[in-house]
């Protein structure tokens, strides 16, 4: 089964990212918006039990996170992905990097940039003109997030929480 491990923000957030993602992103109704920590893994049943132990560890050892974002950009020319860029922290890359070791150790496919997806799969001309018009708003916003979750993508492909984390509850 696939598995991944995501932060999803506030409420207030996830609603402005929406109102975007339901015109210019083909995996709206797949997963509520997000900042992937890591991408889609295999695992399981028996190799779970490990799993949710390390994340609890890591979770308990992990202050909770502050996420900024001041501005929309794009992987292009890579792909046609418009995304609010979250301002890259130690801490961020920390978590990042706490989740590719033990029994989740694994090489990650792409450099780490954290961010929330606004739209994918977008042809040339609609990205640019999508990116465009996002470009002028002024995005900025601050929240803590204090916790992250385990998902399960489910035979329609959309993706659900298996287990969520709370972060720092060893850390006063």
């Amino acid at each position: 089964m696939n598995y991944g491990i995501a932060l999803f923000p506030s409420k207030k957030l996830q609603d402005l990212v929406n109102s975007y993602r339901k015109r210019y992103d083909t995996n709206y109704a797949l997963v509520p918006p997000h900042l992937t920590l890591k991408t889609a893994f295999e695992a399981t049943v028996e190799n779970l039990e490990q799993i949710t132990k390390e994340l609890r560890q890591i979770a308990d050892k992990s202050a909770p996170l502050t996420i900024s974002i001041k501005k929309v950009s794009s992987f292009s020319p890579v792909n046609n992905v418009i995304y609010l860029k979250v301002e890259p922290t130690e801490e961020l890359q920390e978590l990042h990097e706490k989740l590719h070791t033990g029994s989740l150790e694994s090489q990650p496919e792409y450099a780490f940039v954290p961010h929330i997806t606004i739209g994918q799969n977008l042809s040339d001309d609609e990205h640019s003109d999508v990116l465009g018009s996002l470009k002028m708003l002024e995005m900025k916003h601050e929240e803590v997030v204090d916790r992250f979750h385990l998902l399960y993508q489910l035979e329609n492909g959309s993706w659900t929480v298996y287990e969520t984390f709370l972060l720092g509850k060893d850390c006063n």
